[in-house]
């Protein structure tokens, strides 16, 4: 059983934090689950999202963002720590849903490095890391490309020594390719959600031209793009289509 703490361990410590992830470690996680963007001059650092989230980002002032922050592409990582993230926003519905959530002020969005470091430091050296490049096939102005994305996390991963120790997930497959043909031997995981309008299965796009139309199932589509472990949402699973990922 692989125990994974969700950006850390987001109940416990504000999200995607060196905080939050030495929450986890504490726990006992085997797996770190983490988000990754990429800054103006080219830093993988950990954020669930392109932007900065009003709901956990303070500027300089210790002031909430009213609205949706810049784009992390669009910062710095200098100007991008001027923000505080030791938080959640009481008053937003995000917050709300976290009342066990420890603050720890001060706290960055720290580099994918740093968390590196964390974690040889404590002296895990079994926990392994889940990584989700945070990319939008459908607004691509957002991020960089998915080329420029695996191309620089690759380079963090490998200059850490972690490359046997990481899996990247992703709902665009695109960068799963990527890391299939640069990196043989990191694992690829294929995220998908099927229902509503969210659906990354019914746009080809998401997933690097395959077309669901065109194979027995979604665990078919899977094994065709070359990633050894599927993540479905939980929703969209069935007894048959847990058995076409066992067979496969």
């Amino acid at each position: 059983f692989d125990l994974q703490g969700h950006r850390g361990a987001r109940g416990l410590a504000p999200e995607n934090t060196l905080a939050a992830f030495e929450r986890a470690l504490e726990i006992g996680v085997t797996t770190l689950e983490l988000d990754i963007a990429i800054t103006a001059d080219g830093v993988p650092v950990i954020s669930h999202d392109p932007a900065l989230f009003e709901a956990i980002t303070r500027d300089a002032q210790g002031q909430w963002l009213k609205e949706r922050g810049p784009l992390i592409r669009s910062l710095t990582l200098a100007q991008l720590q001027a923000f505080d993230v030791g938080r959640s926003n009481p008053d937003s519905a995000y917050g709300r849903q976290f009342p066990t959530q420890a603050p720890r002020d001060g706290q960055r969005i720290p580099t994918l490095a740093s968390l590196f470091r964390l974690v040889n430091a404590y002296g895990a050296t079994g926990v392994q890391f889940n990584i989700e490049t945070k990319i939008n096939p459908l607004r691509p102005d957002d991020t960089v490309s998915p080329e420029v994305f695996v191309n620089t996390l690759l380079a963090v991963i490998r200059d850490a020594g972690m490359a046997q120790r990481v899996s990247v997930q992703s709902f665009d497959w695109r960068t799963l390719m990527r890391v299939q043909q640069l990196e043989p031997g990191l694992r690829t995981v294929c995220l998908s959600v099927q229902g509503g309008n969210n659906s990354t299965l019914a746009d080809s796009r998401w997933t690097a031209g395959l077309q669901l139309s065109h194979y027995p199932s979604v665990a078919h589509m899977v094994k065709a793009s070359g990633c050894p472990v599927w993540s479905p949402n939980f929703k969209d699973l069935s007894a048959d289509a847990v058995k076409d990922a066992q067979a496969l």
